[in-house]
């Protein structure tokens, strides 16, 4: 009877451990990378828009702007047209400086606590031809 108990008592502790330890690793495994999206300023057709036009990402991601066709184009986001309405939000997404040369590029990473919500963009000298773009950003 004695050598069942403590037969038993071993199988417990053991099933116990394995169970810590694999729990361990549900509770610290790290999230997905960051990942880097592609976003085309100017259409392969010539037409001024991004392409894609709406993006869905996560916070902590990147932005990989390609000038595409018919330059110059930027990127600016729009203060009013972010989920907290923040000029220095807006600002820091931004890329003001013209981009001239087909295949030139400029990155935007969102920060990791990016508030979720739809993120409003713009070219500059294409917005009243319609160069707007959405990003959405999960939360």
């Amino acid at each position: 009877m004695k050598s069942i108990a403590a037969s038993l008592r071993r199988f417990s502790l053991a099933v116990l451990t394995i169970l810590l330890v694999v729990s361990s690793f549900a509770v610290f495994t790290p999230s997905a990378a960051a990942e880097t999206h592609q976003v085309k300023l100017g259409s392969d057709k010539g037409m001024l828009a991004f392409e894609p036009a709406k993006l869905t990402i996560k916070p902590g991601d990147t932005i990989e702007w390609v000038n595409n066709k018919v330059p110059p184009h930027n990127v600016v986001f729009d203060a009013a047209k972010n989920p907290e309405k923040s000029a220095d939000l807006a600002k820091s997404l931004s890329h003001k400086q013209l981009l001239m040369s087909p295949g030139q590029t400029q990155t935007t990473t969102f920060p990791a606590d990016a508030p979720a919500g739809e993120y409003t963009f713009y070219c500059e000298p294409h917005r009243g031809a319609g160069m707007v773009g959405k990003i959405i950003v999960e939360g």
